[in-house]
């Protein structure tokens, strides 16, 4: 087994990448393929929002397009573009591209700039040969164009995908099966549009559930009952692992495009109500915790926090339950707002409404389960919400496209209690003093930086029982990079890290096989990896002991298509990392 302690890299494969993007055009022979920037590569997936479901506008001002030349445009720009964009181009991970910019700028700068791509992260689709000549001034000419926009989807487009498979009053009773379900991991199978939910102890799949497509999170009920699943495509699967084999119990599709979905976990109010949040229509939905029926809607459309402009699009990104109030919160992002939305009474509807900053994304609990902490990523910030005192308790400025993922809680052996997050666009980690009672002077800010692999990074993670700090760089463009994880010794930290060669543990042959997310068993003792690869080609996932950073053990099985994401019941439903 190889691996490596590293103190200082000599330069970091991101910044080389945006090095060389920056000497100008290339010809279309010389060019490479165009490097997957960690920001491309995570936000601009295929929308799963249907082209043909956005109805064309032609703008005066701008070259004319065929019927069939804007479909064909369309469908480049939602399979390409919106996930940086977002579908009315206001911007978001890439910049604004409403037609004011657009026109301005003018036929010919557009071709170069979708031709060439840019230092800032924008693709060079065209000399990458992901888009022919004649595509790339279909493109331009198409973004002179107003934006197509899809259509709303309301509570009576909701009900009308609601299924309840089995009621309430028919599920079991008790537990039927045998499965030890505080070490069962709820598994993404992106491209399969599936989960696995498999046996922590036995290391075996236990059950294959499909679901939407690319789910994108695992939640728990309060109870440890039900686990809830979401696609990007917007359906939610709700799973009862009491039945002697888990399966569905009920189901809606809560709009077009969507990443989260959460239940209620306030004493009294466990297991009552589900919610979820969509990217289109921009809005949340409150649900019966049992049967997933609809019950509230509400919009996030509304004005930015530091301009104050409208937008039209302000998605809805991470939402967490809050343990001191019955609340859902949640984040928008465009507008940079976090809404506490209590649900005590669903028909006098009581949010308070927190500025943060702009393009919240992900975040997680503090170990204290007070303080939710939220990457504002195209911000560079961490907002820090007080859930006791319902307003914030900081800004925290970090490096940059902060992405923690739930982020990381350990004690610092010099600053005391800290939360850590890895950045998508640097290699750094960051920590973030978190007890203002007993560190008051390390509180909300960042106490130690280290420096990584490189950038790239999606999660970082450590448990309670451990003392290991584990970063991944799943979208770093060095496939050395890409294929391997840091760890740090927690205790001693300066001390630089150790590079745990994942995907060539896994011996998986060809393909990308980024290694992706850090999830620990319930014990604590053990970390899964996933080694993400092709859709054709055999993916794993590797299970590292933690105490002796070895290898104990790869799960294949022709069943694990594309594993992304993978979640531990006990540690989803508790809230630990």
């Amino acid at each position: 087994m190889r691996v490596m302690r590293v103190t200082q890299r000599l330069f970091h494969p991101l910044a080389l990448a945006v090095a060389i993007a920056s000497t100008g055009a290339m010809t279309a022979s010389a060019a490479p393929k165009h490097p997957e920037t960690p920001a491309t590569a995570y936000e601009g997936a295929p929308t799963t929002i249907a082209p043909e479901s956005a109805k064309v506008v032609r703008t005066p001002g701008a070259p004319d397009l065929t019927e069939a030349e804007f479909e064909k445009a369309k469908k480049i720009f939602f399979e390409r573009c919106a996930g940086c964009h977002g579908v009315l181009r206001k911007g978001a991970t890439g910049k604004p591209l409403t037609t004011d910019i657009t026109q301005e700028r003018g036929l010919d700068y557009l071709k170069v700039f979708i031709n060439f791509g840019s230092p800032a992260g924008m693709p060079n689709w065209g000399t990458s040969g992901d888009l022919t000549e004649d595509e790339v001034e279909l493109m331009a000419k198409y973004l002179m164009h107003e934006p197509p926009e899809p259509p709303e989807y309301g509570l009576a487009e909701m009900k009308a995908t609601w299924e309840v498979v089995i009621p309430p009053e028919q599920r079991p009773k008790k537990q039927l099966n045998k499965l030890n379900l505080k070490n069962l991991f709820s598994v993404t199978l992106r491209d399969a549009g599936q989960i696995a939910l498999i046996d922590g102890d036995s290391k075996k799949i236990a059950h294959v559930i499909n679901t939407g497509y690319a789910v994108h999170i695992s939640r728990m009920s309060a109870s440890g009952r039900y686990l809830f699943v979401i696609g990007r495509d917007a359906l939610i699967n709700m799973v009862d692992l009491w039945m002697e084999k888990p399966d569905t119990v009920a189901k809606i599709k809560v709009g077009l495009e969507a990443r989260s979905v959460e239940t209620s976990k306030y004493k009294g109010y466990e297991d009552t109500y589900a919610v979820a949040g969509t990217y289109w229509p921009p809005q949340f939905v409150i649900m019966d915790g049992e049967t997933l029926e609809p019950k509230k809607i509400v919009s996030t459309r509304g004005m930015t926090v530091d301009t104050q402009e409208y937008h039209p699009e302000p998605r809805v990104a991470a939402i967490v339950a809050s343990h001191k109030h019955p609340e859902f919160i949640v984040n928008v992002k465009e507008t940079g707002k976090i809404m506490l939305v209590n649900y005590e009474d669903l028909e006098s509807l009581n949010t308070t409404t927190i500025n943060a900053a702009r393009f919240l994304h992900d975040g997680g609990w503090d170990s204290s389960m007070r303080y939710f902490m939220t990457a504002a990523n195209q911000s560079n910030k961490i907002a820090v919400v007080d859930s006791k005192e319902r307003k914030l308790a900081a800004l925290v400025e970090v490096g940059s496209i902060p992405h923690p993922g739930r982020g990381a809680n350990f004690v610092d052996p010099e600053f005391g209690p800290v939360w850590a997050t890895s950045h998508l666009g640097d290699p750094t980690i960051q920590m973030i003093g978190t007890d203002p009672d007993n560190h008051p002077d390390n509180a909300w800010k960042v106490v130690r930086t280290l420096n990584g692999q490189g950038g790239g990074s999606l999660f970082i993670k450590t448990h309670p029982k451990s003392s290991n700090l584990y970063v991944d760089t799943a979208l770093n463009p060095a496939e050395a990079v890409s294929q391997s994880v840091a760890v740090y010794d927690i205790d001693n930290l300066e001390a630089g890290y150790e590079v745990l060669p994942i995907a060539e543990w896994a011996n998986l042959g060809e393909g990308p096989k980024r290694v992706v997310q850090p999830e620990y068993n319930v014990a604590g003792d053990e970390v899964w990896f996933s080694v993400w690869n092709g859709k054709d080609q055999k993916s794993a996932l590797v299970v590292v002991d933690d105490k002796t950073r070895k290898l104990k053990a790869v799960i294949k099985d022709e069943r694990l298509v594309t594993p992304t994401g993978k979640f531990n019941v006990y540690n989803t439903q508790h809230d630990v990392y």
